[in-house]
C-alpha cells in the first residue's frame, strides 16, 4: 500500500471527524435530555428531575466544547489537505455551511451562557427557554451538516461551469433536499437520542453496582431504558429507510455492503465473510432468497460488484463489516432497552445484576454503531466525494505526502492527550453518584424569591418584628 498524500489525507480526515462525530452525537441528545428535565420538573415541582438537570449540565458544557474545538480543527482541513475540492464546491456547500453557523451555532452559543450561568439570574420559564433554544440549536446544527454531507451523496439541483469545472446551484431547494437528506437526517437524529440514552442508562447502572443508588439514580435509568425501548424499533425502520434510498442512488454502496459479488435476480443475505479467490475477494455464510424482503422496491437484477468496473467500486471490507458492527451495536442496545422495561415492570431494575453489569459497556454501543455507521456512509461513497462527479483524487490539495504524514502525527498526540482527559474526566462526573440531599448553589442564601430554584426561608420571619427589624439591620 502506498502511503501517498491522497491515502494520507483520507486517514487524517477520517481520524479528525471520528473523534469530532462523537461529541455532537452526544450532545444532540443530551441537550433534549435536559430539556425534558427542566420541562418535567417545571410541570411536577419533583426536584429529582432538577436534580438530574444539575448533573448532566455540567457533562454537556465540557461536550459541548470539545465538539466544537475538534470541529473547527475538521473545518481547516478543506483549506488545506482538501483545496481543490473545496474550490470547487465551495458555491454550493459554503452557503449550507455559512447557514449552519448563522442559523445554529450563534442561537446554541448564545442561549448556552442563560443555560449555564443564568439560575440566579433569570426566571424558571425564561431559563427553560434558553435550554430548549440549545436543544432546538444542535438539531438545526445537524440539519444543515447533513444537508451538506447528503448532497455529496446524492448531489441536485446543480450545473457545472464548463470553462473551471466549478459547481453551482440552480435550485436550492433541490440541493439542501437532496434524495437522501430525509432519510439520513432522520437516522442520525435517532442516533443521537439512542447515542445518549445508552451513556446515561450505563452511568446509572455503575451507580448502582457501586452502591450509590438514588432517586436521580432510579430516574435515569428508567427515562434511557424506555428511551432505548421506544426509538430502537423506529432507528431499524429509518435505517432500512436510508438503505432502500441508498440502493436506488448509490448501488455499488449496497452491493459492497451486503457482499454481493454477482448480478442475479434475487441475493441472499452474507452474515459473515471471509477472504477469497473469487470477482469481489470474500466468500461467506449466507441466508438465500432474503433480498426482496430487504428490498421490496427493487425491480429486475439486483447488482453485484460485477456489474461496476473495478474504478467505481468502493473497498468492500471496511463498509462490509462496519454495517455489521453498527446492526450489532444496535441491536444490543434493543435488548438492553426492553430488558431494563422488563426489570422496571417487576420493579427489580434498581437491584444490582447481570443487567446492570450488562449495561455499563453497553454505555459505548451508540458511539460505536454512529462511528461504524459514518464509516459505511464515507467509505461506501468512495471512489468519489460528489458522488458520480467528483473524484476523490481530483479533491486533494497539492501536497506532499511527509506535511499530511506530520499533521496527522501531531493530531494523533495532541488529540490523544486532551480528548481522553476530557472523555476520562466526563466519564468521571457521570458515574460519581448524587448526593443525599439536593445540591445547593453556594449563591442560595441569597437568591431571590422568583429565581428559578426557588426561595430560602428568611430566618428573621421566625422572630418577633421588633427583633426581626433589629436582626436584619444588622445583617
Amino acid at each position: 500500500m502506498d502511503f501517498d498524500a491522497l491515502l494520507l489525507s483520507r486517514i487524517q480526515f477520517g481520524f479528525v471527524i471520528a473523534f469530532h462525530i462523537i461529541f455532537p452525537a452526544f450532545t444532540i441528545g443530551l441537550a433534549a435530555f435536559l430539556a425534558v428535565c427542566e420541562g418535567l420538573w417545571l410541570r411536577t415541582g419533583k426536584e429529582v428531575y432538577k436534580r438530574l438537570y444539575l448533573h448532566w449540565v455540567k457533562i454537556f458544557a465540557l461536550a459541548f466544547a470539545m465538539g466544537v474545538v475538534s470541529g473547527v480543527v475538521m473545518s481547516y482541513q478543506f483549506g488545506t489537505n482538501w483545496s481543490v475540492f473545496a474550490d470547487r464546491t465551495g458555491s454550493v456547500l459554503g452557503p449550507l455551511l455559512g447557514y449552519e453557523v448563522l442559523t445554529a451555532f450563534f442561537l446554541e452559543a448564545t442561549f448556552l451562557g442563560v443555560m449555564l450561568f443564568g439560575w440566579n439570574k433569570v426566571g424558571r420559564k425564561l431559563h427553560f427557554v434558553a435550554t430548549l433554544a440549545v436543544a432546538i440549536g444542535t438539531s438545526i446544527s445537524a440539519f444543515w451538516i447533513l444537508s451538506a454531507n447528503s448532497w455529496m451523496q446524492t448531489p441536485a439541483g446543480f450545473d457545472m461551469d464548463p470553462a473551471t469545472g466549478n459547481f453551482y446551484a440552480t435550485d436550492w431547494l433541490a440541493v439542501i433536499f437532496n434524495p437522501s437528506f430525509p432519510s439520513r437526517y432522520v437516522h442520525m437524529m435517532l442516533s443521537a437520542y439512542i447515542t445518549t440514552a445508552a451513556v446515561i442508562l450505563a452511568a446509572g447502572a455503575w451507580q448502582v453496582l457501586r452502591d450509590r443508588l438514588s432517586e436521580p439514580t432510579r430516574w435515569q435509568m428508567r427515562m434511557a431504558a424506555g428511551t432505548l425501548a421506544v426509538l430502537m424499533p423506529l432507528q431499524i425502520a429509518a435505517g432500512h429507510w436510508s438503505g432502500e434510498v441508498a440502493h436506488e442512488h448509490q448501488p455499488a454502496k449496497i452491493a459492497a455492503i451486503e457482499g454481493w459479488c454477482e448480478t442475479k435476480d434475487v441475493q441472499g443475505t452474507v452474515i459473515l465473510a471471509w477472504p477469497a479467490d473469487n470477482a469481489c475477494g470474500l466468500d461467506g455464510l449466507t441466508i438465500p432468497g432474503t433480498s426482496p424482503a430487504l428490498f421490496p422496491n427493487a425491480h429486475g437484477e439486483l447488482m453485484g460488484l460485477d456489474a461496476f468496473p473495478a474504478s467505481e467500486t468502493p473497498p468492500i471490507w471496511i463498509p462490509f463489516y462496519s454495517f455489521r458492527i453498527m446492526v450489532a451495536a444496535g441491536l444490543g442496545m434493543l435488548v438492553l432497552g426492553v430488558w431494563g422495561l422488563i426489570l422496571w415492570w417487576r420493579n427489580r431494575i434498581d437491584q444490582p445484576g447481570l443487567f446492570h453489569w450488562a449495561a455499563v459497556p453497553s454505555g459505548s454501543l451508540g458511539f460505536i454503531a454512529v462511528l461504524t455507521g459514518w464509516m459505511v456512509a464515507e467509505v461506501g461513497r468512495q471512489p468519489y466525494t460528489v458522488y458520480g462527479v467528483m473524484r476523490t483524487a481530483d479533491s486533494v490539495a497539492p501536497v506532499s505526502a511527509a506535511q499530511v504524514a506530520t499533521s496527522l502525527l501531531v493530531f494523533m498526540i495532541v488529540y490523544a492527550i486532551i480528548f481522553t482527559a476530557g472523555v476520562v474526566y466526563m466519564a468521571r462526573i457521570a458515574t460519581r453518584g448524587f448526593t443525599d440531599e439536593p445540591p445547593r448553589p453556594p449563591s442560595e442564601e441569597r437568591r431571590a424569591p422568583g429565581s428559578p430554584l426557588g426561595a430560602v426561608d428568611d430566618p428573621a420571619e421566625k422572630l418577633p418584628p421588633d427583633i426581626a427589624a433589629a436582626y436584619r439591620r444588622a445583617k
